[in-house]
């Protein structure tokens, strides 16, 4: 089963200006949504029993995982990092950047920093990992976790 999820939140502090062009966010668009404390329940049920697959994942997560003492929820589910297995399996490559990354792989951008665009970009390259870990050996959701904390 498919699982979708987005929602703007309410930061509860301003934007800053500079920001606003890289990711297209701003302060009206959030005015009014719901704040992380709302947010991060609804997300986490819909996580629920799933693998988290995100590019630089430690980045990511670790914005959720200072609110969890104040929501009293736990993000335990596993994840796999785009940004570790691809250094794994294509040495010698810059895989930090996620078009970098999309684009040896022929994988069109865009919404580029977006939840939607960066999501499907970052599924696209994990499909496409997928084989080049499987001819590397690796098989299983703990060989591929193994392996990722292996590769920086």
């Amino acid at each position: 089963m498919r699982r979708y999820f987005e929602q703007l939140v309410d930061p509860g502090r301003d934007i800053p200006a500079a920001s606003i062009p890289i990711h297209g966010i701003t302060p009206d668009m959030v005015a009014g949504q719901p704040m992380i404390d709302e947010v991060l329940p609804a997300f986490h049920a819909c996580a629920r029993d799933t693998v988290l697959v995100a590019h630089n994942a430690t980045f990511g997560i670790r914005f959720l995982q200072l609110k969890e003492a104040r929501t009293g929820l736990l993000l335990d589910q596993p994840v796999l990092d785009t940004l570790l297995l691809s250094a794994l399996v294509q040495l010698n490559q810059d895989p930090r950047r996620p078009e970098a990354i999309a684009q040896r792989f022929g994988i069109p951008v865009t919404g580029r920093h977006t939840a939607p665009g960066d999501a499907l970009v970052t599924a696209e390259v994990f499909q496409n990992l997928v084989p080049l870990l499987v001819e590397r050996g690796i098989h299983t959701l703990g060989e591929a976790r193994s392996a990722a904390q292996q590769s920086y």
